[in-house]
Formats: C-alpha cells, structure tokens, sequence
C-alpha cells in the first residue's frame, strides 16, 4: 500500500495529512506533520483499520451436514451470505444446466445472482423446459442443442425445473446473494473461504432436507475455530432418482 493511497484516504475523511517520501516509501514513517483537530494517534488508527480490512486474507470455514442419525449429507447447497449490505464481484460466466438421459444435471446448481446459466440439451431427444419459480419463472420451447439464449436469474431463492415432455424430469438452481458457495461432498463436509468483514451467516439447502428456519443457518461469528455443524432434526426425503419413494412434485 503507498503513501499516497493513505493520504487520499486521510483527505476523504476531512483529515489534513502531510508527508514527506525519502526516495522510496518506507509506509507510516513517511509521515510527518498532521494538522487537524484529531490527534495523531487517532489517524493511526483508523488507518490500521483501513489497511488491515484491505489485505486481510480470507479465512478458512469447514461446514459439516448430517441427517438426524449423523450419517453424512451430500449434495447440500451451503453459502456464506453477509448481514450487510456488501457489493458482489461480477457472477461466473460459461454456467450450465445440461440435460442428459431425460435428466436435469446437475440435480441441484448454485449461482451467484445475475448469473447466466446456458441450457443445452444433450439428449437425442427433444425437452420442453420450464420453471413456475416467481420471480425466476421462464419458459424454453422444445428444442434439441443449443437453440435457446442463456437465462439470468436476477432474484435470490430456488428455482425448480421440469420438462413439459418427460414429466419424470426434476431439477433445480439455487440462486443466492453471495459469491461465496458450494455443495457437501459424500463425506457430508465442505470447505469455504470467507471473507473477516463483517458479520455473516452460513446456510444450508437440498430439496430433501425437510427442516426449515433458523435451523438451516448459523452465524459465523459464533463459529468455533472455523468450523460450522449442522445436524437435521427431521428424516430426509429420498433422492429423486430412488427406485422408491422419491421426490414428487407434489412435495413442492
């Protein structure tokens, strides 16, 4: 960091922060003089404060999912989304929902808000997709290939898919207000990066996890050593693609 970044920061702050560079910038020793009501220690200060939330690295969270019998969970869409008001970084391009053997893949996508997701239809036969999802509702008519436009999804929340054609076809994308996300491996765990600014919370979700509220989050303030567990109360509902039992769009 120069000192000329510090010094325009001082002057935003209606600080009056002269200093003095010896050939090549050594940081706060090239300060010298300070005129202003506030005292030298205070300006410090909050430029320590300043620089460190600048630079300061991303830490470490580990998320752990388990059912009610503490076996495991994966596929469980986890992200980390801050309290406040925080500016998101450009969403990823080149996102996916393919389909393939009369089956949306991924089952469950995650996407930052604003993200375009491209729809291709890998399968030899014709699909019809659809989501009745409001305020993320769209409609492709039948096609083969790529003959449709990538969709965005401009609002948080879930998006549930299927196809006009193959009834049997269910799919979803998860569209989140956080640049921070991911999906549990089959050891029920995932690693994220998390940004120390400010307050955040961790939550959870899958179509076959039937617990709802509160207890699909956790702040991480409160997180111990960086690590964040959740255990479900309630029986989880079998994946879609079981022989018995599995998900019906009545559920949703």
């Amino acid at each position: 960091m120069d000192c000329a970044a510090v010094h325009g920061w001082c002057c935003k702050q209606g600080l009056t922060l002269e200093y003095v560079a010896y050939g090549k910038c050594v940081g706060m020793a090239e300060l010298t003089t300070i005129s202003s009501t506030w005292t030298r220690r205070q300006i410090f200060f909050f430029v320590f404060v300043w620089l460190y939330s600048s630079i300061a690295p991303a830490a470490e969270v580990q998320v752990t999912v388990l059912d009610r019998d503490g076996a495991p969970v994966p596929g469980v869409a986890v992200y980390i989304e801050s309290t406040g008001a925080s500016a998101l970084p450009a969403p990823a391009t080149g996102v996916v929902m393919d389909q393939v053997d009369t089956r949306f893949v991924p089952h469950l996508l995650v996407v930052q808000i604003g993200t375009e997701v491209e729809f291709p239809n890998s399968d030899i036969v014709a699909h019809h997709v659809y989501s009745f999802s409001n305020p993320n509702d769209f409609m492709l008519p039948l096609y083969k290939g790529d003959a449709h436009a990538p969709v965005t999804f401009d609002e948080a929340g879930v998006v549930t898919l299927g196809c006009n054609i193959h009834d049997n076809m269910l799919g979803y994308i998860l569209v989140v207000d956080s640049s921070i996300f991911g999906k549990t491996g089959q050891d029920g765990q995932l690693t994220l990066e998390a940004s120390p600014r400010g307050e955040s919370n961790v939550k959870i979700w899958s179509p076959r996890i039937k617990d709802k509220g509160e207890s699909l989050t956790r702040s991480l303030t409160g997180a111990s050593n960086g690590t964040v567990a959740f255990k479900l109360s309630e029986k989880l509902r079998p994946p879609h693609d079981s022989t018995s039992g599995a998900i019906q769009w009545s559920d949703y």
